[in-house]
């Protein structure tokens, strides 16, 4: 098995995956269970500095995305889509197939969002129910401010729907403070379990606009009301995946006993950068550098699929390439949650070192050796 240094799926640590093999209850009946679920909620919100409620589904993270826009939009609802990279853009689909008009602001995929610049719009564009933010953009390694956008948002009377999958647990947030209102995050990134679960932290506000809707949500598995009474009524409206559950709970675990995550993310994250820029490679952003994924422009001379399979099968590590717009033109590591190690990423690095003298790409020095430096530094 490769070792995966993707943007996620991550490396699953032990514990996580000894905790998905616990012997399972019947997790629509046993009141533990309940007891169980609510608990791992409040533990992620928690974490996350809310004290919004937080609701683990049954779905990858695209589910959490989809299930925030089917309950928050009804037909004709303006949406403001802040579409600076492809999963930003991507959120206009949602909006567009529950009815509602996205409303694209779209600027260069290469720099992060000028807060300044979206205020200037905000003064004359500002009739929307809710916007669209993308915390992290994996596919371009792209991180937002979303402790200046939204409360901007906010103070224009505009909700926010933030999409933190990417990003959640590698980067310092606090939910409360930023005024999301729905937050959206997955399992298999920074949080290391396996894909296949989604939480969302809904702040009241959203819960509001859910309930005065004029219309009915147009989805059972992707409607966050389903969920409103199941403490209470000890029901769950589907049969939750409880062996997934278990995992989670054991990963946030893991990022709770973690007081040094962030910095850790930040070190390597800046470490990586420099190693491929000192290399002479060029790194695709201009600004907006994530601590979870570092993205760099394939190479004249080569490709990416040439890269990507010489290190999974001279070096047994699977990076990744990227999709739309981006396919064929970059590489992305992910530095995220237990890929974020030391050693894990200096393994990276020799093998790209390596991949590129096979494919006779010149370099002006040893990814490796200037990562080893800027994190000895």
């Amino acid at each position: 098995m490769y070792k995966i240094m993707t943007p996620g799926p991550t490396q699953v640590a032990e514990n996580v995956r000894l905790a998905r093999s616990m012997e399972c209850t019947n997790p629509d009946l046993d009141v533990d269970f309940v007891e169980f679920y609510k608990e791992t909620c409040e533990e992620i919100s928690r974490l996350l500095h809310t004290k919004n409620e937080t609701l683990i589904l049954g779905g990858e993270g695209i589910l959490g995305l989809e299930a925030a826009c089917a309950s928050m939009t009804e037909p004709g609802d303006k949406i403001l889509v802040l579409d600076n990279g492809i999963y930003g853009r991507g959120f206009a689909d949602f909006v567009s197939m529950y009815g509602g008009k996205p409303e694209l602001y779209s600027r260069d995929y290469r720099e992060t969002l000028d807060v300044s610049e979206l205020e200037e719009y905000l003064k004359e564009h500002h009739d929307y129910k809710y916007a669209t933010v993308v915390h992290g953009d994996t596919p371009s390694g792209m991180l937002n401010d979303v402790s200046a956008i939204c409360p901007l948002l906010k103070k224009y009377g505009i909700m926010t729907v933030v999409d933190s999958v990417s990003a959640s647990f590698g980067e310092p947030l606090s939910i409360d403070d930023c005024q999301i209102d729905i937050m959206c995050g997955g399992s298999q990134k920074v949080v290391s379990a396996p894909p296949g679960l989604t939480f969302v932290v809904i702040s009241d506000d959203a819960k509001k606009a859910m309930k005065e809707r004029k219309t009915p949500i147009a989805s059972f598995y992707a409607n966050l009301t389903t969920f409103a009474h199941y403490y209470e009524e000890k029901w769950f409206p589907y049969t939750m995946p409880i062996s997934d559950i278990y995992g989670l709970r054991a990963a946030m675990d893991n990022i709770a006993a973690d007081p040094d995550i962030f910095i850790r993310h930040q070190q390597i994250a800046e470490a990586s950068r420099k190693a491929v820029t000192s290399a002479g490679l060029n790194l695709y952003l201009k600004s907006g550098f994530s601590s979870t994924v570092t993205v760099f422009e394939v190479p004249e001379g080569t490709t990416a699929d040439a890269i990507l399979e010489t290190v999974k099968k001279d070096y047994n590590i699977m990076l990744a390439g990227s999709f739309d717009v981006l396919a064929g033109k970059v590489i992305r590591i992910g530095h995220m949650g237990n890929n974020a190690e030391f050693y894990k990423i200096r393994e990276v690095f020799a093998a790209l070192d390596g991949t590129m003298k096979k494919l006779g790409i010149p370099l002006k020095a040893s990814m490796e050796e200037v990562f080893c430096a800027e994190m000895n530094r």
